[in-house]
């Protein structure tokens, strides 16, 4: 992706807004009142846990918070001010690069996540961005259980100009995957995304699939996939640490994608994630517009999550 645009970091502040409100008003409240003592510290760690931040995050957080600052009052700057750094400390080591245009061609990339997770519109927005910047980019339809997945792909293929591979409804996933790579590879794209299913009410079923058409690629490319990119709906709260966990154990997941920051109170959510995972954070949106797809930076998004602006 490219770097950030003027007004990014505006529009991750706001779309954080739920978050950070939800967390400072009680944070503010608690802790302006009286000087910093381990009553208020628990209370803080209560707090970090229910705003989805995770156990073990949230011990680690706080300890970090109550560091040089026992026994005396703070105010609501260094409160938040605090709060960030210590949120920022806990993800520094998770961010990652994503970028398509480094590396072999065609560099292909593989979504996966469940379905309603944002996949099929983060590959869109991807593949919008990496057309702007001048690359030949394919999309393959790998989603072959749902026409309504196929033509909201299809949608974005058109918006983005990118060429785009499909086959009838309930064709072999990994046979597309395989012809859309040796398409790619004879008609020298630089960039391939697949698209796949996500439906886990048959997860064996599922993961099968998967590993089927990471194999048929390897025939045609034994290094690809080159990312394999996990969608996260951050609306979903702690359930997307279990959809992390079920695809991070079954899958080789090189990186991770937080959507719909924006339309939840629970943002925080990503601290767990970030951390339980094996992979980084690539990856957050916080909106429907192709802009609104960045690449993750731990500092800006825990300022944002207590309602600080990025400085």
């Amino acid at each position: 992706m490219t770097e950030p645009k003027t007004g990014w970091l505006q529009r991750l502040a706001k779309g954080l807004s739920r978050s950070s409100k939800a967390m400072t008003e009680q944070l503010t409240g608690a802790f302006t009142k009286a000087p910093l003592d381990q009553a208020r510290l628990d209370e803080l760690e209560e707090m970090l846990i229910e705003a989805d931040l995770g156990p073990h995050s949230a011990a680690r957080i706080t300890a970090r918070f109550g560091e040089g600052r026992f026994g005396r009052a703070i105010g609501e700057d260094e409160i938040k001010e605090a709060l960030a750094q210590a949120i920022g400390e806990e993800l520094s080591a998770r961010e990652g690069t994503f970028d398509a245009l480094t590396g072999p061609r065609p560099f292909v990339v593989l979504f996966i996540g469940v379905n309603g997770s944002g996949k099929t519109t983060t590959l869109g927005k991807i593949a919008a961005d990496l057309r702007a910047r001048g690359a030949r980019v394919l999309i393959a339809a790998g989603d072959t259980f749902r026409a309504a997945a196929v033509e909201q792909l299809k949608v974005w293929a058109d918006r983005a100009g990118a060429d785009f591979i499909s086959r009838p409804t309930g064709s072999d996933a990994a046979g597309l995957a395989f012809d859309a790579l040796e398409k790619a590879r004879v008609e020298a794209y630089d960039v391939l995304l697949i698209d796949t299913a996500g439906r886990l009410q048959n997860k064996q079923g599922l993961m099968d699939e998967l590993h089927k058409i990471i194999r048929v690629l390897k025939k045609l490319d034994p290094d690809a996939p080159h990312e394999t990119l996990l969608v996260l709906d951050a609306t979903v709260g702690r359930n997307a640490l279990n959809q992390e966990n079920i695809f991070g154990n079954q899958i080789g997941v090189s990186g991770i994608v937080m959507t719909k920051l924006d339309g939840t109170a629970r943002g925080g959510v990503l601290v767990p994630v970030a951390q339980a995972s094996d992979s980084p954070i690539k990856l957050i949106g916080v909106g429907e517009g192709i802009e609104d797809l960045q690449p993750f930076n731990a500092r800006a998004f825990a300022r944002s999550l207590v309602g600080l602006e990025d400085t």
